[in-house]
């Protein structure tokens, strides 16, 4: 049964404290819920909380509206102290109509808090999911706590006058189920309000509308008898923080790398969920001097970033596994070339066009093998939205310094989610520049491929510096001179320098570090988006007395030097994966240590808590 509204209580009433919440907005993906669990995210930054978020929506430009496949779902925790995910099931949902509710329930905490948008359980809406009587009329829902609110009619009522029709008005409802949430939880208003000033500047009715609903939202909340909570700001490193997702992140370290290296950043991508939002956002930053392209292809777009590299570019193409299949082969020419070229791969489910809008790890053998030939090259991860902007960054300073293209591996669910990230000053990064080479360097002749000693790269010549013209292009080359070369012995040469060159990355990168009981004998291994998992579940476990450690790969090619000696010490490496068992088989492969594989592989990331008993049925 549901909830019955009580009469008005008074402002100021006392609130519930908790240490953490996990909310989940779910509706139609017309109703605005990603930028309700935005708008609601950036009101928890600004409080100072906390959190970690996960966008969950459908693959569907537009599905049908009230069908459970058009349903579009936004979950954030937020807390008073560190957290490492977004959570494993709601304590709170608001649904906004029977499909988001049917969708959703199943996960919602027995006795957590139900918020629904009663206008919209209908005789059509509630017949479109199969429902054969309402729900908030039965005792279907009487495991929790139900509040029905008449969200669309109170919308309505809010902004009339502003000069919207009804179907603009209904429109509205989202910052009003907004509004309520916000009293519930004792989240700001006015970043949201000036968030919907600046967005709505050319069109004031819209932003008075979507205020007086927000506002109504939260003045029901404060005058009806709802359950009111307290979560306190986290106590936190001191320095200047914001709200970023994985991908934001991605184009912000591009852009420091650009200024670190003294390089103009180049971007040629072709539009491809995940991974077009970086697009989007280099987009807007001309004024550092980016160029954007948005390509007819993914073939063209990995050209274009090459063809900047060759000119003295930092050379970028954003993508995600199908285009990865696509940019394969000017890969293989950038190995040949040897020049600096950052491909970012934002991982989705697959194959083909498969799962778009949700995560896998599948990428990381295609990453590592998917080239014809011996083409080795340098793979990075990230492993958190904030991480990608160091993984941006590093990727840069591999490229440049070693003559080398890379690849940047990140997932949906870092690229879309978001936590709080302490902005990094650009003094406390390294510089990454490097001299273009403008004068011959064997006489009075220019030998492209003549090799630093240490990094074996080659040297940098930009096209129409005088006296240093070259031969590029893809038949193999002749050591030092660079000249067209078919002798069996150069061949195998070239190949061993390429490799060599790889090989030496790892002593110019950090090594592996784990975390956890000095005398565990057990270790799970990480790689990518499975960190806030892997490191809820280990805490949990070690809390619970069992003797675990932890480690997280961030460089997957080469492998940080001391690898093996971690992965050594320990009698059992288990290592999660959302994909078949990638990285356990490179592990296998490498170091002859028999890593037992964790999978999943449902478009969706671990829970903690199914991973921690994953984890102990095999310790």
């Amino acid at each position: 049964m549901s909830t019955q509204i009580a009469p008005p209580k008074q402002p100021g009433a006392d609130r519930k404290e908790l240490d953490q919440v996990v909310i989940r907005f779910a509706g139609d993906s017309g109703d605005g819920m990603q930028l309700t669990g935005e708008r609601f995210t950036s009101a928890t930054a600004f409080f100072g909380n906390d959190l970690a978020t996960q966008p969950d929506f459908p693959a569907e430009i537009r599905a049908p509206a009230g069908t459970i496949p058009g349903v579009s779902a936004f979950q954030i925790q937020f807390s008073d102290h560190d957290i490492l995910t977004p959570g494993d099931a709601p304590s709170v949902l608001v649904a906004m109509n029977p499909a988001a509710l049917k969708a959703h329930l199943k996960e919602l905490l027995v006795g957590g808090l139900l918020v629904v948008n009663s206008d919209a359980f209908d005789k059509r809406n509630l017949d479109k999911v199969g429902y054969d009587s309402n729900p908030l009329e039965d005792d279907s829902l009487k495991s929790y706590q139900v509040y029905d609110i008449a969200m669309t009619s109170m919308t309505l009522e809010a902004v009339k006058g502003v000069g919207l029709n009804k179907k603009e008005a209904g429109r509205c409802k989202n910052m009003f189920a907004l509004g309520v949430i916000s009293w519930m939880y004792g989240r700001p208003l006015k970043p949201t309000i000036d968030w919907l000033d600046k967005k709505f500047a050319r069109k004031p009715e819209l932003a008075e509308a979507n205020t007086k609903a927000l506002k109504a939202g939260h003045a029901f909340g404060e005058t009806a008898e709802l359950t009111a909570f307290e979560v306190k700001p986290a106590t936190i490193a001191p320095g200047t923080y914001r709200r970023i997702t994985g991908n934001q992140a991605i184009a912000y370290g591009l852009l420091a790398a650009s200024v670190q290296s003294k390089l103009p950043l180049f971007l040629g991508s072709y539009p491809i969920t995940p991974a077009s939002d970086i697009l989007h956002e280099l987009s807007r930053h001309k004024n550092f001097g980016v160029r954007t392209i948005q390509a007819e292809d993914e073939i063209a777009a990995a050209g274009m970033a090459l063809g900047a590299a060759f000119s003295g570019h930092l050379g970028v193409t954003t993508t995600s596994g199908p285009g990865l299949d696509l940019k394969s082969e000017t890969l293989g020419l950038a190995i040949a070339l040897e020049l600096p070229m950052i491909v970012v791969d934002i991982q989705r489910g697959g194959p083909s066009t498969g799962l778009p809008t949700k995560t896998e790890q599948s990428d990381l053998l295609h990453a590592m093998y998917g080239r014809h030939g011996e083409s080795p090259l340098p793979i990075v991860a990230s492993y958190s939205p904030a991480s990608c902007f160091w993984a941006a960054v590093e990727s840069a300073r591999i490229a440049i310094k070693y003559m080398t293209p890379v690849i940047l591996l990140s997932d949906g669910y870092i690229a879309n989610g978001a936590e709080p990230w302490r902005i990094t000053a650009l003094g406390k990064l390294p510089d990454i520049s490097r001299d273009f080479t403008t004068q011959p360097n064997m006489g009075d002749d220019f030998w492209p491929y003549l090799r630093d000693d240490v990094t074996l790269s080659r040297p940098w010549a930009i096209p129409g510096t005088p006296g240093l013209e070259h031969r590029i292009g893809g038949l193999e080359k002749a050591d030092g001179t660079g000249n067209i070369s078919y002798e069996p012995e150069n061949h195998e040469l070239m190949s061993e320098l390429r490799a060599a060159k790889i090989k030496a990355i790892e002593e110019d990168i950090d090594p592996l570090e784990w975390r956890g009981d000095e005398d565990a004998n057990v270790l799970v291994l990480g790689w990518g988006g499975t960190y806030g998992a892997i490191g809820a579940a280990c805490r949990s476990l070690r809390h619970a007395g069992k003797k675990i450690a932890h480690a997280h790969i961030r460089h997957l090619s080469p492998f940080p030097r001391n690898t093996e000696d971690v992965l050594g010490r320990f009698d059992k490496v288990i290592v999660p994966e959302l994909n078949m068992g990638q990285l356990s088989k490179l592990i296998r492969a490498e170091f002859l240590i028999d890593a037992q594989s964790i999978s999943k592989m449902q478009g969706q990331p671990f829970r903690s808590s199914e991973l921690e008993q994953m984890i102990l049925e095999r310790m």
